[in-house]
C-alpha cells in the first residue's frame, strides 16, 4: 500500500515534524514539537487518522506538542527507553537551557528497548538505533517505501549538534557509518531539521563523513 509523508516545520528552531500515511488514512506522527493547532488543521485536512506518535529523540524542540496531540486523538507514544525520564525533565531534555521556559510532556505508552522491526497500526519499521546526538536517538526505516526517519542524526550536508548534555560526536559519526551508510544508496532520508537528502548524496559529499 503506497504511503505518503508530509514535512511540517513547527516551533522557533523550525523542527521537521512528518506525517506519515497509508492510502486508507491511516498515519503516523513523527517528532510533534509546536504548533498543535497547525498540526491538527493539517491532519483534518488530508483526512487523516492518527494511530500513533513515534519519536526520534526527547529533546524539547520535538516533543512540545506531545500530550495535546496524544490527548487530542487519544493515541500511544513511542521512545527509546534510554530517554523515557527526558519526557518529563526539562535538564535532560534541554528546554532549561534555553530561554522558552521549561516543556515537558507526559510518559511515553510505548518503550522501544531492542534494535529491530516495529509494527504500529499496521505500519512496519525496522528501528535503527543511532545515538550521538543523545543516548536514545533512533531512526525508523521503511524498507518498503525506501525512506528513514533519522531526526537530528543526519542532516543533508551536515550531522547533529552534539554539544548538549550526553552528546558524543564519536558516538553520532559511528551511528551514522554503521546504520545509515549501510542502508540502500538510494534511501530517502527525512531529517529532524531541514530538507530532505539521500543516502548517497551523504555519503559522496557530506563534508563530515569524508
Amino acid at each position: 500500500m503506497k504511503k505518503t509523508w508530509k514535512r511540517v516545520p513547527l516551533g522557533p528552531l523550525q523542527t521537521n515534524c512528518y506525517l506519515y500515511a497509508k492510502e486508507n488514512g491511516d498515519c503516523v506522527i513523527f517528532d510533534p514539537g509546536e504548533e498543535v493547532q497547525k498540526l491538527i488543521g493539517i491532519i483534518r485536512e488530508k483526512g487523516w487518522k492518527p494511530a500513533a506518535i513515534l519519536l526520534t529523540h526527547a529533546h524539547f524542540d520535538h516533543i512540545g506538542a506531545v500530550n495535546p496531540i496524544r490527548e487530542h486523538y487519544d493515541i500511544p507514544v513511542y521512545i527509546h527507553q534510554k530517554e523515557e525520564d527526558w519526557l518529563e525533565n526539562p535538564a535532560l531534555n534541554g528546554s532549561q537551557y534555553f530561554q522558552m521556559g521549561p516543556i515537558t510532556a507526559n510518559a511515553a505508552d510505548e518503550l522501544i528497548t531492542n534494535e529491530g522491526m516495529l509494527e504500529v497500526a499496521g505500519f512496519t519499521f525496522e528501528v535503527l538505533h543511532t545515538p550521538g546526538h543523545s543516548p536514545g536517538s533512533v531512526s525508523y526505516y521503511d524498507k518498503e517505501e525506501k525512506l528513514v526517519f533519522s531526526g537530528d542524526a543526519l542532516f543533508r550536508g551536515s550531522i547533529g549538534r552534539t554539544d548538549l548534555p550526553v552528546g558524543s560526536h564519536a558516538q553520532l559519526l559511528d551511528s551514522i557509518q554503521q546504520k545509515l551508510m549501510k542502508l540502500p544508496l538510494d534511501t530517502l532520508c527525512l531529517s529532524g531539521h531541514g530538507p530532505e537528502t539521500i543516502i548517497e548524496d551523504e555519503m559522496t559529499h557530506n563534508p563530515f563523513l569524508q
